[in-house]
């Protein structure tokens, strides 16, 4: 059985916990209004006003002008993260992370120490608060996805248990955009068909659904029947580093995906400095409206962690990738992510005997990046702006 943790609204969460006073007040986490600034998290408290993540926190004031904002502070989330990952260990060595706040387990065999999976997730739900006085949704099922659905079904606080002889039962009733996959376009595209929830979907037959969309067709023909046959893949030595965020209405304005690109950039190049990694090869993913996933790299001419050089690389294949086409719905973008690869420790280099410019350079911005990140470190991923993230409209240049 695979159990899918969830953390609920795990940022914002933090925060509230941090400062108690905030427990119960709509709290965004994320980049500055003034900017072009994007909501990390939002309480439950502020979702009710209709704000989501990677939503511009200008927007979400809007929305609910008594929201707090508080600026992101990625190193405090990420140790946080880090305790509540050695409690998925005491029970399991095949864990999955998907992000800081969530990831797989498969804890098929572990019965006899443990106890039945519904047990452990119990168990671990618990141990989160006691450990961290954080709330953790998990759900329990025979594959990924069923327990990645089951985990978000009953939020916050959820321990959502799939039985594997009643797979089609949980599945019929469910909207049928619960798929991975039926974003708002394919949504309509169903609805045209009569299609509204899972169950419905199953009686399409296989070949109808490769008429429609293609390839992807036979993808939503075997999640409609709780098929899902990838393995539980443990990533305790990472082999690239990347972060990625998934919109809650599709994006297809530059400026929002450029900003949004920036910051995941940021976020993966402070952890390739913290882990005293550098990296060769830069990966951009964007995956669209209908679910075209596409993922575009670049090999550097040498290893880096200097955030604008990782910057200049994902800008341009984002450029190179992608351009708005508002006619086109199904060109707007879902997810965004970014990632290195190529890992190489940092080591000492060899001096020249006379000065290289490109090199002094590189030094400047090496300095400049760990200057930076002690003040983040110290006083939030928000205390220290890239100038051109403060103007709209113009390019997102990294200050150098």
């Amino acid at each position: 059985m695979i159990l899918h943790v969830d953390m609920d609204a795990f940022y914002a969460s933090i925060e509230q916990r941090d400062r108690p006073e905030l427990i119960g007040r709509p709290v965004i986490v994320g980049g500055s209004p003034e900017g072009r600034g994007v909501v990390a998290a939002a309480s439950y408290a502020v979702r009710a006003f209709g704000v989501h993540s990677a939503m511009p926190v200008r927007t979400a004031l809007q929305l609910c002008p008594q929201a707090i904002v508080l600026p992101v502070r990625m190193a405090h989330y990420a140790a946080v993260s880090r305790q509540i990952r050695e409690i998925f260990f005491r029970y399991t060595p095949l864990v999955e992370p998907l992000s800081l706040d969530e990831a797989f387990l498969d804890v098929s065999g572990c019965e006899p120490l443990f106890g039945p999976p519904e047990q452990i997730a119990r168990s671990i739900k618990r141990q989160i608060w006691e450990e961290t006085r954080l709330v953790a949704s998990v759900g329990v099922a025979p594959n990924k996805f069923l327990a990645k659905i089951a985990s978000d079904l009953e939020k916050p606080d959820a321990l959502v248990v799939v039985d594997p002889q009643r797979i089609l039962e949980f599945l019929q009733p469910l909207p049928v955009n619960r798929l991975w996959g039926v974003g708002k376009v394919t949504d309509r595209s169903l609805q045209r068909f009569g299609v509204r929830t899972i169950g419905e979907l199953r009686n399409l037959p296989l070949d109808t659904l490769r008429q429609i969309f293609g390839d992807t067709g036979e993808h939503f023909w075997r999640l409609a029947r709780g098929l899902d046959d990838r393995p539980v893949v443990p990533d305790r030595v990472a082999k690239s580093i990347s972060h990625e965020t998934t919109f809650a209405t599709d994006v297809n304005e530059t400026d929002t995906l450029r900003a949004c690109l920036l910051e995941l950039t940021e976020q993966v190049a402070r952890r390739l400095r913290r882990h005293q990694h550098q990296g060769r090869t830069v990966q951009l993913k964007l995956r669209y409206a209908d679910f075209r996933t596409i993922t575009r790299s670049r090999t550097l001419s040498r290893p880096t962690d200097s955030t604008e050089e990782l910057w200049q690389a994902a800008s341009d294949l984002l450029s190179a990738a992608w351009s708005p086409a508002p006619e086109n719905p199904r060109s707007a973008v879902r997810l965004l992510g970014m990632g290195i690869s190529g890992f190489v420790a940092e080591r000492p280099v060899q001096r020249l005997l006379f000065d290289d410019p490109d090199e002094e350079l590189h030094a400047k911005q090496q300095r400049l990046d760990r200057v930076a990140d002690a003040v983040r470190d110290r006083f939030g991923a928000t205390s220290l702006k890239r100038g051109g993230t403060l103007q709209p409209g113009k390019r997102d240049e990294p200050a150098g």
